[in-house]
């Protein structure tokens, strides 16, 4: 299937190609149904308020409520976003997902008293509780809540907020909306004189096109739509800071950047390491941009220049099922009951939403809940090798769910997001391993060594720009300088001056790429891709070059879920990321790499 001229419509995609959310409900009345049944018992908290400081027994009922319910809103939150995510333009997916937005900041307000309750018990009493058989199974999850004690305020409080949380998202919904169904992003003639509409889904593989006029035509009309929105995003991002800032202090946090850090019990120093590690490392990076200008026989080395590839002998086309098989392939060293799962899923099971359509959310993520199989939403373009790399990626979010959920309860099984990104890019870096290993040319030896340094630059080097980014204008939020669109495009600017190097054209447009990043809404996230790529290189070097115990101790890994925190889950497999060592052998690596294309092409 060919999705790169056309915007089909989601009636002209297969079934087979589609996800299948039947597991979670037959038809949408039972969804219906089971909202309602959900709200009406959402009056049961009453009975547990005022009540957990008196016995064990009492916490131990509560948090069984409280989980049922997580449970059940969970499920319904799963399918409802998974609907609107299929066609942001069809209402009533829009209006079953504000339902259970909105329900969900009911149950956050209903529940709000049971941190406060369970903070609010003395130390003594609280060992005591936790002394007693009842609560062994939640000990870990009680010790996790009661990190918060000076982050938890009094239940009037805690309620307040979390009546808000429904407006707090407002300025990530605008964005959201703005970017996947209102903005229009304009056409380009192509090569063959045919008008292709620019979309997200495309626009990565247009930049990858030989033809240098075409990129440059594309790259200024797609952001001559963000030019013409320019000073809407950047209200939406600066609100969004804002609102983040407001809830920090509120929680008595020092910062954003603490805040986000706390949940995961993630020491600062890991994100400032890697911010300066990547800085004593920038010359590679320069370096691989002058190789590129040199093989490209450029005067001038611009953005639009950076993706295409440096063989032009070598045709990709590889479709769904080809990509499958070669994923597979690359990721049999972890086993036979990893790969069959994973095959399953692909392919029988229908975990995939493969193609791109209109109104559909751009971009590729894994999604699902406990109760149903992980889902991993694609826009699927054959012709972009990139898009087997994603595909591989988000499999790798999916089996950690999946055997997550399949080793830990409900309480222990959600893995938090900085160990998620280890197991995506683990399996991007065996399918990079497993290329190499095949018979290929000179050629495919260039451009596969290529398209690893890109990954690398892309995944290290990109996403730790971003980091910068997030840190400079939340620092500069926090010391209460208005955010302003000159704000952000001067700050951005600054980051591409040092991470491109003096000698990479730098279009003015270019300043407005900050606005056009979804995961600025999910405040410092970004870092945790350049810690992820790192923690993956050096788990796929030990599961590669050793044998039994480190298969297992990855293994173990993804079957960890949340059961301890993610430092300790990376140290249990092997990899300390306290330390500076995963970060500076990638960087190593990525150098290497610069070298062995230069030679290939000298």
């Amino acid at each position: 299937m060919k999705t790169t001229k056309n915007s089909l419509t989601r009636e002209d995609i297969s079934e087979e190609a589609k996800w299948d959310l039947n597991g979670l409900y037959l038809q949408e009345s039972l969804w219906h149904e089971d909202f309602k049944k959900l709200e009406s018992d959402l009056t049961g908290y009453e009975s547990f308020k005022g009540t957990l400081a008196s016995s064990a027994t009492n916490i131990k009922a509560c948090l069984e409520f409280d989980i049922d319910i997580s449970r059940r809103i969970e499920k319904l939150y799963t399918y409802a976003h998974l609907r609107n995510d299929e066609d942001k333009t069809h209402s009533q997916n829009q209006s079953n997902f504000e339902k259970i937005v909105h329900l969900n900041t009911l149950a956050a307000q209903t529940n709000s008293f049971i941190s406060s309750e369970l903070t609010s018990i003395s130390e003594d009493q609280m060992n005591h509780f936790l002394e007693n058989a009842e609560l062994s199974f939640y000990k870990i999850h009680l010790e996790r809540v009661l990190r918060y004690r000076k982050h938890t305020l009094s239940e009037k409080e805690e309620k307040l907020l979390a009546s808000a949380s429904k407006i707090a998202r407002t300025a990530r919904d605008a964005f959201e909306m703005l970017d996947n169904a209102d903005l229009k992003l304009g056409t380009v003639i192509d090569e063959n004189e045919n008008e292709v509409a620019i979309t997200q889904g495309n626009f990565q593989s247009i930049m990858q096109n030989y033809d240098r006029r075409i990129r440059k035509e594309a790259f200024e009309t797609f952001y001559s739509a963000y030019s013409d929105h320019q000073y809407t995003y950047a209200s939406l991002l600066s609100s969004n800071i804002k609102k983040d800032i407001f809830y920090a202090r509120e929680k008595n946090y020092s910062s954003v950047r603490e805040k986000a850090l706390f949940s995961e019990n993630i020491p600062i120093e890991v994100y400032d390491n890697l911010i300066a590690a990547v800085h004593d490392n920038m010359a590679p990076l320069h370096k691989y941009f002058l190789l590129r200008k040199k093989i490209l026989k450029l005067d001038q080395i611009h953005i639009y220049d950076m993706n295409v590839p440096l063989v032009k002998n070598i045709h990709w086309q590889v479709g769904y099922n080809d990509s499958v098989t070669k994923i597979l392939d690359s990721l049999k060293i972890l086993g036979s009951d990893y790969t069959q799962e994973l095959r399953k899923g692909l392919l029988k099971d229908r975990w995939v939403d493969r193609y791109e359509s209109k109104g559909k959310r751009s971009g590729a993520y894994s999604s699902g809940c406990y109760d149903s199989n992980p889902f991993i939403l694609m826009n699927y373009q054959e012709d972009n090798i990139n898009s087997m790399y994603t595909l591989a990626h988000e499999a790798g979010h999916s089996m950690h769910s999946f055997l997550s959920k399949k080793k830990q309860p409900y309480l222990y099984a959600d893995y938090t997001i900085f160990v998620a990104e280890v197991a995506s890019t683990f399996n991007e870096t065996l399918l990079t391993k497993y290329l190499f290993s095949q018979d290929i040319d000179k050629s495919m030896k260039i451009y596969l060594t290529c398209r690893e340094i890109d990954n690398l630059r892309g995944t290290l080097y990109r996403q730790t720009m971003f980091a910068e980014f997030e840190h400079l204008i939340y620092a500069t939020a926090e010391s209460d300088q208005p955010m302003t669109l000159d704000v952000f495009k001067e700050i951005y600017k600054k980051l591409l001056e040092k991470y491109f190097g003096k000698d990479t054209i730098l279009d003015d447009c270019l300043s407005l790429e900050c606005f056009r990043i979804p995961h600025f809404y999910f405040s410092f996230y970004v870092y945790k891709y350049a810690t992820g790529i790192s923690a993956a290189y050096a788990l796929a070097e030990m599961v590669s070059k050793g044998g039994t115990t480190e298969l297992n101790d990855y293994l173990n890994f993804l079957k960890g879920g949340g059961s301890k925190y993610p430092i300790d889950l990376l140290k249990g497999a092997g990899v300390d990321m306290t330390s500076s060592v995963p970060v500076s052998n990638v960087l190593e690596k990525f150098s290497s790499l610069v070298n062995q294309l230069e030679d290939l092409t000298n």
